[in-house]
């Protein structure tokens, strides 16, 4: 007999913004975070830059407003950028408030009352407004809210637990469409456990795992979206996946990516003879945003045959690169690289999955009492391409947003209860693993290679044709086995990559982060790209 659990609100992901929704919930609420690993295996800890916000006096809420629009390449909603930008500066002084460290612009000076913190810029940007901790500000912002949350005794943390499935009226066959909660994977007991709740969100970042190279962790698996869409919610935008620049290229470097930062403090990229390029793609040469960055180191190493360029800031003093850069200086250091005297290799790799499943400025999905928050939602604030250091920015604002949505409706909303077990009866344990294992290798190289920087008609066709066999294959799996962590991620996986081909089909033009050498030109309307769930039920 499976356990049941009954929660105000069930919160599917341990990162910025899980975190963020817990801690802005009243103590008396009951509220469980799911961790699929351990909790700093997400995303947020390993983010290097920072967070945008408006926060110098010189600097306006028009100009991020406007640079994020530029960057969006047209397809971002305004009014999501504008709510985001304008509700930017009290999340930063609710960080701050919290206890982050972030740097200081004189670290000897007594805080005055002003604004003391330094401010970086970074590619896109008009402005110096990232606010950061050193270069590590994702694992300052996550361990100080983590302790926050570890001081709070109604909130559940609950490590190695996968979600597998969504609970709602409409699959249960009750009227109505609200979510009830979901099913969850107890890795240690290896049960799958009933979690209800008066409201759950999710809080799983993206998807970027769906690439060979990728600069993310390996839970980044697109669960939320994937989840999403098999209750009945809308996607939008899922052919935007952002490659970041420059991730280090060594063979024992997993995924480890040089902050955009570098490049904003000076940062030079070059060819192994130690020529410039980037002045010849884009007037901001080294400053310009992501896609034009990728899309020019892409070009350079297809068009000379060379497995990296090199990012180099040794002209910098090296008192200024050590203080600035300390954990890359000392991760490069771990290779055999001294950045203070040597250019780092560096190669593009998918870092960020700018659609998701479609959310209102609350964070409310197509489901009643299902949210999504954070790189697993669509809210239109990213457009064609995200801005650097608005992601995390992102999470704070919408997270908080949701967090009073629900406030507002908790009384009105009862806690569901007598919700069915998991029925395990139909399957049996697996002694073929070693399909899961292949098939998510297939599945990660072809995505690279069909659907990666550059991409064609051609090559999405063979990507989608090669999708649906692997999803045929693997739902064959997931009916006659029992449920693990890697079948659950593998059969996410593949959906999400099949959406993102559909969605990159249905775009017959070059907007942003979506290059195609058959529509080159970009059409002058700009429209998102909305698909729609079989169970949607509008």
């Amino acid at each position: 007999m499976s356990q049941h659990f009954q929660h105000d609100v069930l919160i599917i992901g341990s990162g910025a913004a899980g975190l963020t929704l817990a801690l802005n919930l009243p103590s008396q609420l009951h509220i469980a975070i799911l961790s699929k690993g351990e909790l700093s295996n997400g995303s947020t800890f390993w983010a290097q830059g920072g967070v945008a916000a408006v926060l110098d006096d010189t600097d306006t809420i028009e100009s991020h407003v406007e640079d994020t629009l530029i960057a969006g390449a047209g397809l971002c909603r305004e009014e999501a950028v504008r709510f985001t930008v304008e509700h930017s500066r009290e999340a930063i002084q609710w960080l701050i408030e919290q206890g982050v460290p972030f740097t200081r612009e004189d670290p000897t000076a007594r805080d005055d009352g002003g604004f003391a913190f330094h401010l970086t810029r970074e590619g896109g940007h008009s402005h110096r407004r990232i606010i950061h901790a050193a270069d590590a500000t994702g694992a300052a912002i996550f361990k100080t809210l983590l302790a926050k949350v570890q001081a709070r005794p109604n909130i559940e943390l609950l490590e190695q637990h996968v979600a597998i499935d969504l609970i709602t009226e409409s699959k249960l066959g009750l009227p109505g469409r609200r979510c009830l909660g979901a099913y969850v994977l107890d890795r240690q007991s290896g049960e799958v456990e009933t979690h209800s709740a008066r409201f759950t969100a999710l809080a799983c970042g993206g998807a970027a795992k769906v690439y060979l190279y990728t600069s993310n962790p390996d839970s980044a698996c697109g669960d939320g979206i994937a989840m999403a869409w098999r209750a009945g919610c809308r996607v939008g935008n899922l052919e935007f996946n952002q490659f970041h620049p420059t991730c280090l290229y060594h063979p024992q470097a997993k995924n480890f990516l040089i902050t955009e930062a570098l490049r904003g403090e000076g940062g030079l990229l070059k060819l192994p003879n130690g020529e410039r390029f980037m002045p010849r793609f884009d007037p901001r040469a080294e400053l310009a945003p992501r896609d034009v960055v990728a899309r020019a180191i892409d070009h350079e190493m297809k068009r000379l045959g060379i497995d990296c360029v090199y990012l180099d800031i040794s002209h910098k003093p090296a008192d200024f690169i050590q203080s600035h850069f300390p954990t890359v200086h000392e991760r490069c250091l771990d290779f055999g690289i001294d950045i203070t005297r040597d250019p780092i290799p560096v190669v593009p790799a998918a870092h960020y999955t700018c659609g998701g499943v479609v959310v209102d400025n609350h964070g409310r999905t197509d489901i009643p009492g299902l949210y999504a928050i954070g790189e697993t939602s669509f809210t239109g604030l990213h457009g064609a391409n995200r801005m650097a250091s608005n992601s995390l920015l992102e999470c704070f604002v919408y997270a908080r947003s949701t967090a009073f949505d629900m406030l507002e409706q908790m009384a009105d909303i009862e806690l569901p209860s007598n919700l069915p077990s998991w029925d395990a009866s139909q399957v049996t344990d697996s002694d073929e693993d070693v399909i899961i294992a292949h098939n998510w290798d297939e599945l990660r190289r072809f995505m690279w290679d069909y659907v990666g920087i550059v991409r064609t008609s051609k090559r999405l066709q063979r990507a989608q044709h090669r999708v649906k066999l692997l999803l045929d294959e693997i739902n064959e799996f997931y009916s006659n086995y029992k449920v693990s962590r890697d079948l659950i991620e593998l059969r996410n996986l593949a959906l999400v990559a099949d959406l993102m081909i559909r969605s990159a089909m249905q775009r017959h033009e070059s907007r942003g982060l979506h290059y195609t050498l058959d529509y080159p030109d970009m059409l002058p309307e700009a429209r998102d790209t909305i698909l729609v769930p079989p169970t949607y039920a509008g």
